[in-house]
């Protein structure tokens, strides 16, 4: 009887081992199916960016003249052609970018070498008048989207090349940088060295083509070398941005100007003077300045903290041109109100001084081909935007009804003082059955207790939305008849643009904001987009565009009509202006 039970229990166990045996071998067996089916969906994927590239490479112009001119870079680069050569032919591309893309369009895949016959045996055309321009900066939408730098780099390198210009930027190479947005991108697999300070230093270099624009990425051995890179460039504009960059222009006057460079001029864009970066003298030997030559007054000591030096100034002083992003403001009106101490410096320099006003992107941002948008709709046909406005009311639970004003505000930032004024609005507009939809942005981090601060006033025609969705961006501006704007100088979420091309009109929050509209401004340099704003929208509060709308309609379509034809874009008055300072500086 015991053996017939051990018997069994031997069997048992034997039985056992071998189901877990099979068990293991299926569970191999079904690693390795999922590891193939993973490991042909990656391919399948590659392969479809791979296509995808080709395909935007061969549409798109401008994308395969970036890449190309990387090519000549990397024949620089790797002493295949000399400096020399390498401006003629980028010129060559400058000049035929329509022709040579048709002409190298399938031949970009060999190597550098059968890329230089090509170059060399492509028909000379005649030079056009474009520039040639480096952004030498620190952020870049879409890879490296931060501040009102991105989106301004990128819209204006866009727009400049859409009229025949030639441009490029160099950046930083972040590890954080988004690197699915850069399309081509490589390494350059060669060393750039420059002797500095006794040792033997270098960088690596990635190139890449980001939204039709060459971009090169630095990613210095040494941080100290960050600017000893040399690609056999000359340009004729290097355009530099806030302090971050504003070393360079001492750098180039003081260093490198009397190496090749004499026709190249240094524009410095200031987003605003309110970061300038001031430091201790001895660093600026740190990128092979001398400290004791730049401390100065008239050179880089420090307005208030004459022991310091200032880096923004540095770049103030050394460009031949300062833009200055404003929509709103004069030359008068930011020297001797926003400086922030550099007064002085940009009193002397005055006559560099030029103002421009951000555009946005209208390809991005265009009710008639939205893709967001449950109906298009333009200036000449407006029925879809009563589509928007219910589509939005149904999405966000608000009652539908046309009839209905709503009432947009998206924030970038909101101050306290604020924020109580817009609580005293929105009671005074909510007792008149106004509808209000505020959405903050990733930039707003005091959003939520701003929330919590309305928590009071919530009811069934407000919708608070803590998190910026750029889908519902686009039905917020095409639904609202009426968008607040805590300020109509918005560089870094352009609402006030974006709203005048989607039919809503940009109010202020505080339209009795006295910051400068009671300044007696010394020039009258007012940009076109500032006086159509001050003369069509910056004087009326929200309780007067609400009766407007209701009592007047004509007049509000009128004005809603013509604000949707104005062209605000970067590739308007934006982009005008630019061109215009860089032929400035270039007759000096």
């Amino acid at each position: 009887m015991r053996s017939g039970v051990r018997e069994l229990f031997r069997q048992a166990q034997q039985n056992i081992l071998y189901l877990n045996k099979q068990r293991i071998l299926a569970m191999e067996e079904l690693d390795r199916v999922k590891r193939e089916k993973r490991s042909l969906l990656d391919r399948i994927e590659q392969l479809e960016r791979i296509k995808l590239m080709y395909t935007r490479k061969r549409c798109d112009k401008f994308s395969l003249s970036a890449e190309l001119l990387l090519r000549i870079d990397s024949m620089v680069l790797t002493n295949l052609i000399g400096s020399k050569e390498a401006s003629e032919f980028r010129r060559l591309v400058m000049d035929s970018i329509g022709s040579i893309a048709d002409y190298f369009s399938e031949i970009m895949h060999k190597q550098d070498t059968e890329i230089l016959v090509e170059l060399r045996h492509f028909p000379r055309k005649s030079r056009k008048s474009g520039y040639h321009i480096i952004h030498i900066c620190t952020e870049m939408a879409p890879v490296v989207s931060v501040g009102s730098l991105a989106p301004y780099v990128t819209g204006l390198s866009r727009a400049l090349q859409r009229k025949g210009n030639l441009v490029e930027v160099i950046l930083p190479k972040y590890a954080s940088l988004n690197l699915n947005e850069v399309h081509g991108l490589r390494e350059v697999e060669a060393e750039f060295h420059s002797y500095f300070n006794g040792q033997l230093h270098g960088n690596r270099i990635w190139t890449g083509v980001v939204c039709g624009i060459g971009v090169t990425f630095i990613e210095p051995l040494y941080y100290s070398t960050f600017f000893s890179f040399k690609a056999g460039k000359q340009p004729d504009v290097l355009h530099i941005h806030n302090w971050e960059t504003s070393i360079v222009g001492p750098l180039f006057w003081d260093v490198f100007v009397n190496q090749g460079f004499g026709g190249t001029r240094i524009m410095l864009t200031c987003q605003s003077f309110e970061s300038q970066c001031v430091e201790q003298p001895e660093k600026l030997a740190l990128c092979g300045l001398d400290p004791y030559g730049l401390h100065c007054s008239d050179r880089l000591q420090d307005n208030n903290k004459s022991h310091l030096v200032n880096v923004l100034k540095a770049g103030v002083v050394y460009s031949n041109n300062v833009i200055i992003m404003s929509s709103m403001q004069t030359k008068g009106q930011i020297i001797h109100a926003t400086s922030h101490g550099l007064e002085p410096t940009l009193t002397i320099h005055k006559d560099k001084l030029v103002v421009a006003p951000p555009g946005f992107d209208s390809s991005a941002w265009d009710p008639s081909v939205d893709k967001f948008l449950p109906q298009n709709y333009s200036a000449d046909n407006m029925k879809g935007k009563s589509v928007c406005q219910v589509s939005l009311q149904q999405h966000l639970g608000l009652q539908e009804k046309v009839s209905i004003i709503l009432v947009g505000c998206i924030f970038s930032d909101i101050s306290d003082i604020e924020l109580e004024n817009l609580k005293t609005l929105i009671w005074m507009a909510s007792r008149r059955g106004v509808q209000f939809v505020f959405m903050g942005s990733d930039q707003t981090p005091g959003l939520n207790s701003a929330l919590e601060y309305f928590e009071e006033l919530k009811d069934e025609n407000m919708r608070f939305l803590n998190k910026y969705d750029e889908s519902l961006a686009h039905l917020v501006l095409a639904g609202s008849d009426i968008m607040l704007c805590p300020s109509f100088d918005d560089t870094l979420l352009q609402i006030p643009l974006k709203a005048m091309r989607y039919g809503a009109m940009p109010i202020l929050l505080d339209f009795t904001d006295s910051k400068y509209g009671h300044f007696v401004d010394r020039d009258l340099e007012d940009t076109e987009f500032s006086r159509y704003i001050k003369d069509t929208f910056s004087n009326m509060p929200l309780n007067q565009a609400i009766d407007e709308l209701k009592n007047n309609p004509s007049k509000w379509d009128k004005k809603i009509v013509d604000a949707m034809t104005k062209d605000f874009s970067w590739d308007a008055e934006c982009c005008d202006i630019h061109i215009s300072a860089y032929t400035a500086i270039k007759n000096l």
